[in-house]
């Protein structure tokens, strides 16, 4: 049985798959996901699990070099906004319109959903190298 901390078994397949510079992204419940694109779905109902909890969880296993958030989330989450900066204080944010944000998806590995139920609780990782 695997030791660390992902032990979803799409997720972490998803995380030992990327390489430098690849992206995937994680979000609330209500985010379209593009056609094509994998969701990895870890809803269970309305906040479980929560947003920060599975971008933590996904943080301990994923090297990150820059993000990239909805600009909606500074005036509509600002809340969520500190959270994520808490947890990524080092890293650079790319803030990009929210439609952006959803056309981008397609460009992303997976999309993790959570049943986070706050606006704009949506992210892209993008992963950096661990040497």
């Amino acid at each position: 049985m695997k030791k660390s901390t992902v032990i979803n078994t799409h997720l972490s397949s998803v995380i030992a798959g990327m390489g430098h510079m690849d992206w995937l992204s994680v979000g609330d419940a209500g985010m379209p996901v593009p056609t094509g694109t994998e969701k990895i779905d870890l809803a269970l109902t309305k906040n479980l699990p929560c947003f920060i909890a599975v971008l933590e969880n996904i943080l301990s296993e994923l090297e990150v070099q820059k993000i990239y958030l909805a600009d909606e989330i500074k005036t509509e989450n600002p809340t969520q906004l500190q959270a994520i900066q808490d947890l990524l204080p080092e890293i650079d944010i790319e803030y990009v319109p929210h439609a952006q944000l959803k056309q981008d998806l397609a460009k992303t590995h997976a999309f993790i959903r959570t049943g986070e139920m706050t606006p704009f609780s949506n992210i892209i990782l993008e992963s950096g190298v661990t040497f």
